[in-house]
C-alpha cells in the first residue's frame, strides 16, 4: 500500500511514517500542510492520503477541505482524516454523501497499528471507516435532529427567539402571544427534546445549543472548549 501524509506536527507525522514503513507500507510523501501533497496527486497518486484535520494557515478545516478536493478531483484516491477531537459537524460534512474511500479517525487510535492498517486497507478498497466515538456523536446528532423535527412551527419560532436570548416575556412581545402561551410552548419544547428538570443542567441553554447545532451555527467541541462558526476558535489538532 502507498500512502501520503500531511500533518503540521513533525513529531506525529514522522512517527506515523516510521510506524507505517515498518509495517510494510510505502510512504510516498510527507508535508506539514496539504498543498505539497495535492500537487503530487496527478503524477503520483497514492492509495490513501492521510490528512490532519487542522493545519496551516488557519488551523480550522484544511484537512477537511483538502479531503473534499481530493474526492472531487481524484476519486480513486482514498482519504483518511485524523483529528484530536470528534467533531460531529465535520463528520457529517465529510461522510454525508455515503460514498466510500473515506475515513475519519481520532489520533488516539493510531497507537493501534493493526487497527490503523485495517482501516487504511478498507479505505483503499473503497469503504468507509469511522471512529466509534464519532459514530456515537453522529447517532446523538441524528436523535437531536429527529427531536427538532417534531417541533411545531410555533415551537420552532419560540426556540429561535430563545436562541436570540429573549426571556419568555420578550418572546411573548415579539411573537404577539400571551405569556402563558409562551410558557406552554417552552414546556413543550423541553418535553420533545427530552430535557427533564435537572439541578445540573440549564434546559434553556441545552435547547438553544440543540437548535444552533441543527442550523450549523455551532460545532461540537472538546470538553472545556467552545466551538463556533465565527467567534472563538476551536482548538487545533
Amino acid at each position: 500500500m502507498r500512502v501520503a501524509i500531511a500533518d503540521d506536527s513533525a513529531l506525529f507525522r514522522e512517527g506515523l511514517a516510521l510506524l507505517l514503513t515498518a509495517a510494510g507500507v510505502q510512504v510516498t510523501a510527507q508535508a506539514a500542510e496539504p498543498a505539497p501533497i495535492l500537487a503530487r496527486l496527478a503524477d503520483d497518486p497514492p492509495d490513501v492520503v492521510i490528512l490532519d484535520m487542522r493545519m496551516p494557515p488557519t488551523f480550522t478545516d484544511e484537512g477537511l477541505a483538502s479531503a473534499e478536493r481530493i474526492r472531487a478531483q481524484y476519486p480513486a484516491v482514498g482519504v483518511l482524516v485524523l483529528s484530536t477531537y470528534a467533531d460531529v459537524h465535520y463528520a457529517v460534512r465529510l461522510l454525508g454523501d455515503g460514498r466510500g474511500g473515506m475515513g475519519y479517525l481520532l489520533k488516539d487510535r493510531v497507537t493501534d497499528l493493526n487497527g490503523l492498517l485495517d482501516g487504511l486497507r478498507r479505505i483503499a478498497a473503497g469503504r468507509l471507516v469511522v471512529d466509534e466515538d464519532i459514530i456515537a456523536g453522529l447517532l446523538a446528532h441524528r436523535r437531536r435532529s429527529e427531536a427538532l423535527d417534531r417541533l411545531t412551527e410555533r415551537e420552532r419560532a419560540v426556540l429561535r427567539e430563545m436562541a436570540e436570548g429573549r426571556s419568555n416575556a420578550g418572546i411573548a412581545a415579539k411573537l404577539h402571544l400571551a405569556p402563558k402561551t409562551v410558557e406552554n410552548h417552552v414546556a413543550s419544547v423541553f418535553s420533545k427534546l427530552a430535557m427533564p428538570m435537572s439541578g445540573d443542567n440549564n434546559r434553556r441553554v441545552l435547547a438553544v445549543v440543540a437548535w444552533l447545532r441543527s442550523t450549523g451555527e455551532v460545532t461540537a467541541s472538546a470538553p472545556g472548549t467552545t466551538g463556533t462558526r465565527g467567534g472563538e476558535s476551536a482548538p487545533r489538532t
